[in-house]
């Protein structure tokens, strides 16, 4: 019997890299509200009242920076007065430094094309997608789990259902697999940013494993062994960007397969879907999450590769970890009849160029049941299934 354990972690969206991305994809949602041609290439740091926005905006907008980081620092819930203590970077206490310019015409010259052939990737670079079996929404049971815990957080904060709850929080998930199969929970972590006055011990400690640990267990798993360790240092009152800085990007292991599939190692937030660190990377997911939800295969990766200005690939490749049942070289044959993966072709089939992406920089960009994310749906399901002769 092959034993091994799978560890995944998330933050909430007070985590300062998570704000990072959040004012990211703001300014991108803003501009793609008015030009949806515009090109954004967008990054920002955070540390106490401190907020850098610097990057390249090529678009007929003109998005109120200052606005946009207010209004999202406010819908996270870092106003109360009582986090004088913890976080200092609130509305009326902002120091902004912008440095935005132009898309490089350089770069602007291979992505202009018109046509499907003449619009080539934004950059170079590989884009992974990865989907499995383990979950409903075929997405790693260890990245699922933690997604629900630090959203558990912060709908227990908003409802006022534990009291004292602050916007930072953090898990992290390890899961225990036999054969290749998920079988137990083998571990949950998770800190949680409180008020000074909360008694962690009686009161935090409980609270949190009655309303939001437990719940989140998976039911098909073994769960009488788990060991839990909730806000294990004691205090968390100082978070959020007065604690730490954050930066745009910072998260992608977060943001994807929590570690289980590859990462090509750009970040999504704050580009527009021109570039294919993005815009590919769904693409990826969306044909994986094809290859399994056909019942081509339990567990399937997809790596695909371009050249800056060029529209077509410059490889794919795919993997089923030996869980296929049908051959991979047809599976990969029916991907490439099913899918057009020209970077002007994904923005069309996906409707990319729509303001939909500050949703996506919390809670991770796959795994949503969200009508928004089109990469998660899979209409092409029945035709590769039939494709590839499975029933």
């Amino acid at each position: 019997m092959a034993v091994h354990f799978i560890s995944s972690e998330s933050v909430s969206e007070g985590h300062p890299d998570k704000l990072a991305d959040q004012i990211s994809d703001g300014v991108l949602d803003a501009c793609l509200a008015v030009d949806p041609t515009s090109r954004v290439a967008v990054e920002t740091a955070v540390k106490s009242n401190l907020v850098l926005v610097a990057g390249e905006l090529t678009t007929r907008a003109r998005p109120d920076i200052s606005g946009i980081i207010a209004e999202t620092i406010e819908r996270i819930g870092y106003t109360d007065a009582a986090f004088e203590d913890s976080f200092a970077c609130a509305p009326g206490n902002l120091q902004i430094l912008t440095a935005l310019v132009r898309q490089s015409p350089d770069i602007a010259q291979g992505v202009d094309g018109e046509g499907l052939d003449e619009q080539g990737a934004g950059d170079q670079g590989m884009m992974y997608g990865y989907a499995c079996n383990e979950t409903p929404e075929l997405m790693p049971v260890s990245i699922a789990m933690a997604h629900r815990l630090t959203l558990g957080t912060t709908q227990a904060r908003r409802t006022g259902l534990i009291r004292g709850l602050r916007p930072d929080s953090k898990s992290m998930v390890t899961i225990g697999y036999e054969d290749g199969r998920p079988r137990a929970v083998s571990t949950v972590v998770i800190s949680v940013q409180h008020d000074p006055d909360v008694d962690i011990e009686n009161e935090l400690r409980a609270a949190l494993m009655q309303h939001v640990v437990l719940p989140a267990l998976p039911p098909d798993l073994d769960g009488d062994k788990v060991r839990f360790l909730v806000n294990p240092t004691g205090k968390f009152v100082r978070g959020g960007a007065f604690a730490d800085a954050g930066v745009t990007g910072r998260k992608i292991i977060v943001d994807t397969y929590g570690g289980v599939g590859r990462h090509g190692g750009g970040a999504f937030s704050g580009k527009d879907p021109s570039k294919v660190d993005r815009s590919a990377a769904y693409a990826m997911r969306w044909v994986a999450k094809h290859v399994v939800a056909s019942g081509a295969a339990a567990r399937c990766e997809v790596q695909i590769a371009y050249a800056i200005g060029v529209a077509q690939p410059v490889s794919i490749m795919v993997e089923t970890f030996g869980t296929e049942n049908a051959d991979p070289n047809k599976i990969a044959k029916v991907i490439s009849e099913l899918f057009d993966l020209r970077p002007a072709a994904i923005v069309r089939d996906l409707d990319l160029r729509r303001p939909i992406y500050g949703k996506t920089a919390k809670y991770g960009h796959f795994g949503r049941q969200d009508p928004d994310f089109t990469w998660e749906q899979t209409p092409r399901a029945t035709a590769m299934a039939s494709a590839l002769g499975l029933s």
